[in-house]
């Protein structure tokens, strides 16, 4: 274990600590070449790093080129005077969260769960909900405590509020993977407009999760909670059994 780090002028670590060297990828709509990596280097380097250095750089079709370059920087951050808003999540088991759920509810957790809008993808959605679950941490259908709908990918909000309230669901679970032109805001926007709308927010959870969802941010759009990349589907469950015990 490394002792003795200055977290007030926190720096990124490369090879060697408080280097500030940091890795970049991206990519730019010229053919790959030399006056292509040039013009890579010299973007790096108007933006204020140094010691730039183009480790790869590859032709994507097109006359597009990625790149992925090392660089320097002398700026740092005061780690000490962060602040973040996250989701509080009590570490339970399998067997403490099914026996919780019966003793206190007596009754199953009925958990309706969708990508919604625009968004094809359920990789992160599946990894909650499907048995299988994500990387040896079972998902919620494994649970005895939960009653869950999948209803998978591109699902209209108003669809899903639709279900939700034709399930009588106690949990709604939304992923959003597709982000591009903050899409993702949009959609999650629209959907808790629907629940207010339809005087139904106060009766379930509102969760998302996703790549680029923290929690601040699914407050800010009205949900109770938003998890991000690596979210295991136990936190999940912990998290819900937590909230619905409290309030029943």
């Amino acid at each position: 274990m490394i002792h003795n780090i200055d977290l007030e002028h926190l720096r990124p670590y490369g090879d060697q600590l408080n280097d500030g060297v940091i890795q970049l990828s991206f990519t730019l709509p010229v053919p790959q070449g030399a006056k292509a990596r040039e013009a890579a280097k010299k973007l790096i380097e108007s933006m204020g790093f140094s010691d730039v250095q183009i480790v790869h750089s590859e032709d994507i079709g097109e006359d597009f080129t990625f790149f992925v370059i090392y660089a320097k920087t002398t700026g740092y951050v005061n780690y000490k005077e962060i602040k973040t808003l996250e989701v509080e999540v009590p570490k339970m088991g399998m067997e403490e969260i099914n026996e919780k759920v019966f003793k206190y509810l007596k009754r199953q957790i009925v958990v309706v769960g969708a990508t919604i809008g625009s968004d094809a993808h359920t990789v992160g959605l599946d990894s909650i909900l499907n048995m299988k679950g994500y990387h040896g941490d079972s998902g919620l259908e494994r649970y005895k405590a939960f009653k869950v709908y999948n209803l998978g990918s591109q699902i209209p909000p108003v669809e899903l509020v639709r279900k939700a309230e034709e399930y009588k669901a106690d949990v709604i679970l939304v992923s959003q993977i597709v982000t591009q032109r903050d899409i993702h805001i949009k959609q999650l926007t629209e959907l808790a407009d629907i629940l207010d709308a339809e005087k139904l927010r106060d009766k379930v959870l509102l969760i998302v999760g996703g790549p680029r969802i923290t929690h601040e941010l699914a407050v800010e759009l009205g949900y109770d909670a938003g998890f991000g990349a690596g979210t295991m589907p136990s936190e999940v469950a912990s998290y819900i059994v937590e909230k619905m015990v409290k309030i029943s």
